[in-house]
């Protein structure tokens, strides 16, 4: 499975893995090559705080092989805030344009593929072209989709989601959102609502709330996991398009500063084109498979 997420990074290898080979091959570390590996790690959006905390950390550490001692720094700071599991309901939030619908049939055909029953909503009631795109998805799917009035309050939707969850047998309702950022306050609002309909609905079940995010933006993405955390609990990030960024530093950046873990990257097209985000296997093939 990790082979696609390896392919879907290349992007990112490719900003990181070959510059850092070639930066340690001295086997040392000094004044110069922290001063490059700085500019390495901020060329991958690392951003600033992050990435002066972890020269200062491989700065203090002469025990271990650069290369070594850079792979435990970065496992750390992304194992320090690990995903623990999906709940009964999961809410993905994110921005209009961040791959937010997809990724929400991404996720419903990956928990299908673990003999999942899986119920799917269309709260993002506002654009019309979200809701239509969510009913093919759930179409090939053969998955159940609750969908509301053009302008219908979200809440309304996710409402009927729940009756239809109770009565279904379902084991997981997915539930899309609006991303109008533009008109913030009133998204936040909205999200809220949707949130506290869900806790009333289905007290006794586990709620999730997934930000969907594109790794094109970098430090961009920051900012919008700063926003919707601070409106509605972010349990973990759903990070798109890796295929064609090699920003996907910023990982490191928002798991360190906001201890908000990765739970799963996409690429691609095909409904199959997620998986589960390992930091293990992901520092290890960005640092070339280094040594434990």
């Amino acid at each position: 499975m990790f082979s696609r997420i390896s392919s879907a990074f290349s992007s990112l290898y490719k900003t990181l893995s070959a510059p850092l080979s070639h930066l340690f091959s001295s086997g040392k570390i000094d004044a110069g090559v922290l001063s490059e590996l700085e500019k390495i790690l901020l060329q991958a959006d690392t951003g600033v705080i992050t990435t002066n905390k972890i020269i200062s950390q491989l700065s203090a550490n002469s025990a271990e092989r650069p290369q070594d001692a850079l792979l435990h720094i970065l496992m750390d700071l992304l194992q320090g805030a690990p995903y623990q599991d999906n709940g009964d309901v999961i809410i993905c939030v994110g921005i209009n344009g961040a791959g937010k619908t997809t990724s929400v049939a991404k996720l419903a055909a990956l928990l299908q593929a673990g003999e999942k029953k899986v119920l799917l909503a269309a709260a993002d009631t506002f654009r019309a072209a979200a809701v239509d795109q969510l009913q093919l998805w759930a179409d090939k799917l053969s998955a159940r989709l609750i969908t509301g009035a053009p302008q219908q309050d979200p809440s309304a939707v996710v409402y009927q989601a729940c009756a239809e969850f109770k009565k279904g047998n379902y084991s997981h309702l997915i539930i899309d959102t609006a991303g109008r950022l533009q008109t913030k306050a009133h998204l936040m609002k909205e999200l809220e609502k949707i949130h506290r309909t869900v806790i009333k609905q289905l007290p006794e079940k586990r709620v999730t709330t997934l930000l969907v995010i594109d790794s094109m933006l970098g430090q961009n993405s920051f900012d919008q996991v700063t926003l919707f955390n601070a409106a509605t609990k972010i349990d973990g990030i759903i990070l798109t398009k890796t295929d064609g960024t090699g920003k996907g530093g910023i990982v490191f950046a928002i798991v360190d500063k906001l201890k908000i873990p990765l739970a799963y990257v996409t690429f691609g097209e095909q409904l199959t084109d997620i998986a589960p985000f390992d930091a293990q296997k992901f520092v290890r093939t960005l640092l070339g498979n280094g040594s434990s």
